[in-house]
């Protein structure tokens, strides 16, 4: 079973496993702002789309809550600009720097 949760004490969303933490997605919040600057997931767990699942749950969070995004991570830059429904969420000034204009 399948499962992505916010752990707020650890500024991190996690995917589980059958209940075990296999991967993340790190962020930190300040004020409405959400930086996104790393995700990971275990190797042995790769190739299975559970890191779309972490940075749509981000996403959707974020969404939720009003905040914007600043996708450092190039994970979460690659997938917002494959998913261009999230790109609102990014400042537009900041699409250049996270090459998600419709030129890149």
């Amino acid at each position: 079973m399948i499962k992505v949760r916010n752990n707020p004490a650890e500024s991190r969303y996690e995917v589980l496993v059958d209940g075990g933490v296999v991967g993340f997605a790190d962020y930190r919040v300040d004020g409405n702002v959400l930086t996104a600057p790393h995700t990971e997931v275990d190797p042995e767990h790769g190739g299975k789309g559970l890191a779309g699942k972490l940075i749509t749950q981000l996403l959707d969070d974020a969404k939720e809550a009003g905040q914007q995004v600043l996708p450092v991570c190039p994970f979460v830059s690659v997938y917002i600009k494959k998913n261009p429904q999230y790109r609102e969420l990014v400042p537009e000034q900041s699409w250049a720097r996270f090459q998600l204009t419709d030129e890149n």
